[in-house]
């Protein structure tokens, strides 16, 4: 059997981090391909719904990577965004799954490099965690 290879999806915000993905692509970073980006309008449209089914779909882990801090297109999106995350950390702690396996990332457009580091991270953490349904 071959080197475990977790799957990561990323709810990316279009405007800076989506926007930073395609940086590091466009500039040819190097970064695992397990990852698996969905691109939204904003990270405040990501729903507690949508983190948990990533989950129940195989996700190893997921992240939620929107706009700086103080700086979201949509004003407080990506705070809203950040206040989803902690609550579904809560909620994989009570269903015995590691919060760690969920994050909140923030970018801006010129991050690519970032984004990249992102990814080595989550996938170097997911992997010491193992896989979230262990058989």
């Amino acid at each position: 059997m071959g080197e475990y290879e977790p799957k990561i999806v990323a709810y990316c915000c279009n405007y800076c981090a989506f926007a930073a993905a395609d940086l590091a692509g466009a500039t040819r970073l190097q970064y695992p391909p397990n990852v698996r980006i969905i691109r939204l309008p904003c990270t405040g449209k990501v729903d507690a719904i949508h983190i948990m089914k990533a989950f129940e779909d195989g996700a190893d882990g997921v992240f939620v990577a929107g706009c700086l801090e103080g700086q979201c297109h949509f004003l407080e999106g990506n705070l809203r965004a950040k206040k989803k995350v902690a609550y579904v950390k809560r909620l994989l702690d009570e269903a015995q799954i590691e919060s760690e396996r969920l994050e909140m990332y923030n970018l801006s457009s010129a991050m690519g490099g970032r984004f990249a580091e992102i990814v080595e991270e989550m996938t170097d953490r997911i992997t010491k965690l193992g896989p979230t349904y262990k058989n």
